[in-house]
């Protein structure tokens, strides 16, 4: 009995419980600190990030919007050059300088593509129009002296304002320039500027996004809610001022949806705002915080604002947290870890002097062990050996036994066989002696006519003994791609004496060329003699007798495989024969009548092959036997 090795000694509590939660919460805050760190110093980066991507989208967007507008804001400078214009402005009343004036302003509103060009005279009556018929805000006689950007040209400056069409409530940039008789300003030349192309352009910025006025009301977005709406608190005197100019056509000015503090002189902020109710889809991505970034259109009193969403920089900066606390818990750990090892260093010398001699009493079991085992294996390989010869022993006395049955079968078809080959052998004796009298009396032709028939008689026998001969001959088990109707064939044919003579009426549903198994031609043949033969005898009192062979391809077993059935119209099997059918010597014959093998031997043949052989009773009586085989590949030789 051997002594088990020592127990290691057990280490020693040196920190007290109140040092470890200390020690605890040290760790805690170490890590909740870093992860706080990483969330922090990663927003910042991303939203930098962000927001230089949005200065960049802003620029552009920007440089479009004034392209679309300061591009036509010399053209009331120029109208003053014309003289029809100044003549018009001494002489209002002449209907042939209007319409001179009209044709003129409509040639160059075609030219440059505005939506009209308008004068007015010093008390804001428009005079002439582009559209002096059907115009916005530019009817020949409409009163505009109300509009900031008359007032600002009457009094010498270049006025830029965007305002609502009075008539058909269109919006648009105007822009007026003062006309000048000499010193005196004596008329206005504007020109309204359509903003359709700017609508058309927020797909820039990919955000959502509004352009304010010098009122900071909304004045267009990518949101048509939040179209004229104020970004701020307009004063009460603002509101007079709006609402005397008609800028807005009278429209409610309603607060912006968002209820944030906007500071317009930063570039951007961070907003955390909400939107009131009715929002659509888009407004609601604004409940989540967003980055607002501003520009200023330069000359044009114009602030562009777009809104970030923040969402992606607070998932990467909370992945980046998360990435930080991980880290620092596992600098944590590893110091942990470090002060762990150190007091497991002081047990180290301790444990080592009693592995050792742990060690060297199993260095004694491991001798003994070893000695055990190699008696063991020596055992082992010799049974192996023996087991090989046996199996190989087996395997002969199987083949020999396959032989044997092969033989006892062709024993049992001789009488068949000598009658097939009695009256070819009687004609030839008879055709030989007609052959040697006609010979005799010189009539060669009738001797060359009974030589063909002997011939023929000759390879007729040759055909009845050659599967025979095939069959009967010992060779060993190669698989190879077989034809099931050709095997089928050669089965049957062995059989036409006994199925003639018993009355058997054959269904043979084998088509050759169609099914193709994969395994040896004379063993598969062997298997359906024995099955046919068995079929047979089960047949032998019944009243109705019927034998039926099919072969199909089954395609959808994996791997694919070959079904042949034999079907008897017999009295079938009771319960206790199909749960010994395959036994060996187990037999329902009579004795003498069989050894009970064939059945046993026809399954370790398809088994040799992956197959398998399956007993079972018909529905309608009789009994089915199927044979499955493997499929032979189609490219098999």
């Amino acid at each position: 009995m051997t002594t088990p090795p020592p127990a290691l000694p057990r280490p020693e509590a040196r920190l007290s419980p109140r040092r470890r939660l200390l020690l605890g919460l040290l760790a805690l805050a170490v890590v909740l600190g870093s992860g706080w760190l990483g969330f922090t110093i990663s927003e910042r980066f991303a939203t930098t990030a962000l927001r230089a991507e949005a200065s960049h989208r802003l620029d552009l967007f920007a440089m479009a919007v004034e392209g679309i507008v300061k591009r036509l804001e010399y053209v009331p400078a120029t109208v003053q050059l014309n003289p029809e214009v100044l003549g018009l402005l001494r002489e209002p009343r002449r209907p042939a300088r209007v319409d001179a004036v009209n044709n003129y302003l409509r040639r160059l509103n075609a030219h440059v593509g505005a939506v009209s060009i308008f004068v007015l005279d010093e008390r804001g009556i428009v005079l002439a129009s582009s559209n002096a018929a059907d115009g916005d805000d530019s009817l020949v006689g409409e009163d505009l002296s109300f509009r900031p950007y008359f007032l600002e040209a009457l009094s010498g400056r270049v006025g830029r304002h965007f305002a609502i069409g009075i008539t058909r409530g269109e919006p648009g940039y105007f822009v007026s320039h003062p006309i000048r008789d000499g010193a005196r300003v004596v008329g206005v030349a504007t020109i309204k500027i359509g903003l359709q192309a700017v609508d058309q352009a927020w797909s820039m910025l990919g955000a959502p996004a509004l352009l304010a006025d010098a009122n900071q009301v909304v004045i267009m977005s990518s949101e048509p809610a939040w179209r004229y709406t104020a970004l701020v608190d307009l004063p009460m005197e603002q509101r007079v001022d709006v609402d005397i100019s008609r800028l807005y056509n009278e429209l409610p000015i309603p607060p912006f949806p968002l209820h944030v503090h906007l500071r317009f002189d930063e570039d951007g902020q961070v907003l955390d705002g909400t939107v009131q109710g009715g929002a659509s889809p888009r407004e609601a991505m604004l409940r989540t915080p967003m980055l607002m970034f501003g520009r200023s259109l330069d000359g044009m009193n114009w602030r562009l604002l777009t809104f970030l969403d923040l969402r992606g920089a607070r998932n990467q900066a909370l992945e980046h947290a998360m990435l930080s606390a991980l880290a620092a818990s596992f600098v944590v750990l590893l110091a942990l870890f470090l002060g762990q090892r150190r007091s497991i260093q002081r047990q180290r010398l301790e444990a080592q002097r009693l592995l050792e001699q742990a060690n060297a009493n199993l260095e004694q079991k491991v001798a003994r062990r070893t000695r055990v085992l190699t008696e063991t294996n020596g055992r082992l390989r010799r049974e192996v050996a023996e087991r090989v010869q046996a199996e190989q022993t087996l395997r002969s006395a199987q083949d020999e036994l396959i032989q044997a049955a092969k033989l006892a079968v062709v024993g049992q078809l001789a009488a068949g066989i000598t009658h097939e080959l009695t009256q070819p052998l009687g004609a030839i004796r008879t055709l030989s002696g007609n052959a040697a009298e006609f010979l005799r009396r010189g009539n060669l032709q009738a001797v060359a006519g009974n030589l063909d028939m002997v011939a023929r008689l000759s390879d007729q026998m040759g055909g009845i003994i050659q599967p025979l001969k095939a069959f009967a001959r010992k060779s060993p088990a190669i698989p190879a791609r077989c034809d099931v109707a050709v095997a089928v064939g050669n089965a049957l044919f062995l059989f036409q004496q006994r199925i003639a003579k018993e009355g058997v009426t054959l269904h043979n549903d084998c088509e050759a060329g169609r099914v193709f198994a994969w395994c040896d031609q004379n063993r598969l043949e062997q298997v359906l003699i024995n099955l046919v033969a068995n079929a047979l005898d089960a047949m032998r009192d019944a009243q109705g007798r019927s034998l039926a062979i099919g072969a199909a391809l089954e395609a959808e077993a994996q791997p694919p495989a070959v079904r042949i059935d034999v079907l008897d119209s017999g009295s079938g099997f009771s319960t206790q024969t199909l749960d010994r059918l395959f036994e060996p010597f187990f037999t329902t014959k009579p004795v003498g009548a069989g050894l009970g093998l064939g059945l046993v031997i026809s399954r370790d043949i398809a088994r040799d092959f992956h197959g398998e052989l399956e007993a079972a009773n018909r529905p309608e009586g009789g009994a089915r036997l199927t044979l499955r085989l493997p499929a032979a590949p189609p490219d098999a030789a």
